[in-house]
C-alpha cells in the first residue's frame, strides 16, 4: 500500500507542477523559457531552504522529474560542496551534482536526433 501512495503522490505533485506550467503558458504572455527559469529558480529556492529533500522523500519522482528537480539538485549540490570545499564549492557543487543528468540529456537528445527524421516547419 505504501508504494501505491508514493505513486499517487508523485502523480499529483508532478501533475500539479505541469498544470501550473500549462496555465502559465495559456494565461500569460510569458515565453516558455521564462517559465522554465521560474521553475528552476523555484527548485533552487526549495533546495536552499532545505525543503526540497523532505518533499522529495514523500513524493519522489513527482518533484525530481519536472524541471523543478534540476534546480533542487543544483542547490543541494552547491550547499554540500560549500561545506566540503569552502568558497570554491560555489562554482563546483551545482555542476558536479547535475553532471550525470545533463550528460544523459545530451546523449539521449543526440540519439533521438540520429533516429528521427527532421523536416521543415510549415
Amino acid at each position: 500500500m505504501e508504494i501505491f501512495l508514493k505513486f499517487v503522490y508523485a502523480f499529483l505533485v508532478g501533475g500539479a507542477i505541469c498544470m501550473i506550467g500549462q496555465i502559465l503558458i495559456l494565461r500569460t504572455k510569458w515565453t516558455t523559457s521564462r517559465i522554465l527559469v521560474i521553475f528552476v529558480t523555484l527548485g533552487v529556492i526549495l533546495g536552499a531552504a532545505q525543503v526540497f529533500a523532505p518533499i522529495r522523500k514523500v513524493v519522489g519522482a513527482g518533484i525530481t522529474v519536472p524541471i523543478v528537480g534540476f534546480g533542487g539538485v543544483l542547490a543541494e549540490g552547491t550547499i554540500k560542496a560549500v561545506r566540503e570545499e569552502g568558497f570554491m564549492g560555489i562554482f563546483m557543487g551545482g555542476l558536479a551534482a547535475a553532471a550525470a543528468g545533463v550528460a544523459a540529456a545530451i546523449v539521449f537528445a543526440f540519439i533521438a536526433a540520429m533516429v528521427s527524421r527532421s523536416r521543415s516547419k510549415k
